[in-house]
């Protein structure tokens, strides 16, 4: 049973695709403008079945989860938050699938709650210590709302233009539209500050002693495989990269079937919570 709710979360609204029963995994999305919880992983959520409980939310200023009034956004809300959610669904332990943003949101998370946190997998992910604003994600970020946008936007996350289809195009330019205030507020220019505000110091990462598996694609121009996941390598305790051949910046679209596979190894050794 899949459902999408509201949850109340110091105070503000967090709307929540939740799916199934068992150990919780929480799913956090990237950074895009029109991305929500829904959109990044409803097609992984339904793949994996009723195996795990799996919560997947509009983080602060995407899809139908505000900004908290007095709040600018950020890595520290986006934590907060997060934590904030899984204690109000009462629950003590989970795991964290990240992607892009979600994934440096994923590791903080780690860091600051090793107590609740079992495993990490991040998937393109943000947060490496130096990382620069890529060209391709200070384009995606500033990318207008509508058609050319939407589709400038699709060209540089995947390796595999033929996934730039009209439909595909269609439904991230509505997606646009529909969140473009509330995203216009995150990241203006200049835009290599937010970049830096989504990176983890050595020693927050040194911090992290639940394991972590590092998804990335060859390909990725977004978060480049050389600036993003390989510095992480020397950062992290528990650490294992997979890299995906001929993939850009979204495994879980470009290499479904595979990428679900590898989520559900890692996953599975949680059984016992």
């Amino acid at each position: 049973m899949t459902a999408l709710r509201t949850v109340t979360v110091d105070g503000s609204p967090v709307h929540v695709l939740e799916s199934g029963t068992g150990p919780t995994v929480l799913m956090l999305h990237g950074s895009g403008p029109g991305t929500t919880g829904s959109g990044a992983w409803a097609t992984t959520v339904q793949a994996l079945g009723a195996s795990w409980h799996l919560v997947a939310p509009d983080q602060a200023g995407f899809g139908r989860t505000p900004v908290p009034a007095g709040s600018t956004g950020g890595l520290r809300l986006w934590t907060e938050q997060a934590a904030g959610l899984m204690a109000a669904l009462g629950i003590e332990h989970y795991a964290v699938v990240g992607h892009s943003m979600g994934g440096a949101v994923a590791l903080s998370l780690a860091a600051t709650r090793p107590q609740q946190v079992t495993r990490v997998v991040a998937v393109s992910t943000m947060g490496a210590p130096g990382a620069p604003l890529s060209a391709d994600l200070d384009a995606i970020w500033a990318a207008p709302a509508g058609p050319l946008g939407a589709r400038d936007m699709l060209n540089r996350l995947v390796f595999d233009q033929t996934l730039v289809t009209d439909s595909a195009v269609d439904a991230r330019a509505a997606a646009m539209r529909a969140g473009a205030v509330a995203f216009a507020s995150l990241f203006p220019p200049p835009r290599a500050r937010w970049a830096d505000g989504l990176t983890l110091s050595a020693q927050t990462l040194a911090a992290i002693r639940a394991p972590v598996l590092l998804v990335h694609g060859a390909e990725d121009r977004v978060t480049p495989l050389g600036t993003a996941a390989v510095p992480l390598l020397e950062h992290l305790a528990d650490v294992r990269l997979h890299v995906f051949g001929r993939c850009g910046h979204v495994p879980a679209i470009e290499h479904p079937h595979e990428f679900r596979q590898l989520l559900s190894s890692f996953l599975r050794r949680d059984r016992g919570h």
